[in-house]
């Protein structure tokens, strides 16, 4: 019994660290815009199709997963200066129709390039099963553990030592404020969704291995990494972490103790129980009210 539930500990750890990137990355574009970006999901599919297709013509897999993030950032880059910055300060219902109508051309763009099949990846480091106490964790699982960990921690360099992630925690805090002291906002929410696009797609690299990947995944993990957001506190970076890791252990214990069956179910069934008794999320994060 222990080992069965130390078994669905790691798989929901494993899933959970890839939620609390794509968290990461609402709440990163959130932070800097009061955008929620619904397409946060399709970086990630671009991130494994892109590696994988690369791998797949020959190219080694370092300069494949570099390859992958450099095209998932343009693409974020692009999408705040196309869809987003046009915009200019329109409603929140009106931004999130972009995103989601982003999200959709991508999704098409993605079946046009690559195709509408699942798409397995090859583990970086070999996949024999680790036992552990009488479970047993994939060598994946423990890049996907790690990447993260250096992921948030490089996150947390980059806003306390770099001017351009203090002038974005600056636009965090008031916007308006930063825009007086010189602060190019504009330039600031850019670089937001280009941070965001590199998490998604490294999301997406790492998990293909365990997962598979196709043009249509993103949909499914963008919605879940939303509600990891919304269960941390949407704005919150380390509520992001702590929802994430939270949803993806419910979400394994769930499928393992009722059924499988209900494994997607359980992501919504938590959005509605925070909207309806802690609409500031775990963390109570700035801004909650506006989900």
């Amino acid at each position: 019994m222990l080992s069965q539930a130390l078994q669905f500990l790691f798989t929901g750890v494993t899933v959970g660290a890839i939620y609390a990137l794509v968290a990461l990355g609402f709440t990163l574009i959130y932070n800097s815009s009061h955008v929620i970006n619904f397409a946060q999901g399709e970086f990630v599919m671009i991130g494994g199709m892109a590696t994988v297709f690369l791998v797949g013509a020959g190219v080694p897999m370092p300069l494949a997963v570099a390859a992958a993030v450099a095209l998932s950032t343009l693409v974020g880059m692009a999408l705040e200066k196309f869809a987003i910055e046009p915009a200019g300060r329109a409603s929140v219902v009106s931004l999130i129709i972009i995103t989601i109508g982003a999200s959709i051309f991508l999704r098409g763009l993605a079946q046009l390039v690559w195709d509408k099949k699942l798409h397995a990846m090859p583990p970086f480091t070999g996949d024999a099963p680790i036992a552990v106490a009488g479970a047993t964790i994939l060598p994946q699982s423990l890049w996907v553990l790690g990447a993260t960990v250096l992921l948030v921690l490089a996150l947390r360099w980059f806003f306390a030592r770099t001017l351009l992630g203090k002038a974005m925690l600056a636009v965090a805090n008031n916007r308006d404020a930063a825009q007086l002291v010189g602060i190019g906002v504009r330039r600031v929410q850019l670089a937001s969704f280009a941070l965001s696009a590199a998490l998604g797609a490294a999301a997406g690299i790492l998990i293909a291995p365990i997962t598979l990947t196709a043009y249509d995944i993103g949909t499914m993990i963008g919605l879940k990494g939303f509600a990891a957001a919304i269960l941390g506190g949407l704005g919150s970076g380390p509520g992001a972490i702590v929802g994430g890791l939270a949803l993806g252990i419910a979400e394994a214990m769930g499928a393992g103790y009722l059924s499988s069956a209900y494994k997607d179910a359980i992501a919504f069934v938590v959005i509605l129980l925070v909207l309806f008794f802690l609409p500031r999320g775990i963390l109570g994060a700035r801004g909650g009210e506006r989900v």
